[in-house]
């Protein structure tokens, strides 16, 4: 669990990500449309990537990809971010953590 605290402090945007998840790249090519960089971790490819998928699975991540950090909080997997998306609430989130200027 601290490797992950670690991991979603690095950047304001941290997204955990399956490289043969479609719902990941949604969430990434919605991220990236916004102009935002987020840092991204394919549970699939990295070194202890199953230990980082059960914490998130502890974490209340259902599925656990793709999981979603911004500012260092949990926000959600795609459902959670394509509905903030739809409110018009995701954009002022990234502004005020820092990971999108307008």
């Amino acid at each position: 669990m601290e490797r992950l605290k670690k991991m979603v402090s690095e950047k304001p945007v941290v997204i955990f990500s399956k490289s043969s998840c479609c719902m990941s790249h949604t969430v990434r090519s919605l991220f990236s449309e916004f102009g935002v960089n987020p840092m991204v971790y394919e549970l699939d490819e990295i070194p202890g990537g199953r230990e980082i998928e059960q914490a998130l699975s502890r974490l209340g991540c259902n599925p656990t990809v793709p999981a979603v950090f911004i500012g260092g909080q949990l926000v959600g997997g795609e459902n959670e971010i394509m509905s903030l998306h739809l409110k018009r609430s995701l954009k002022p989130m990234l502004i005020n953590a820092g990971a999108l200027w307008v």
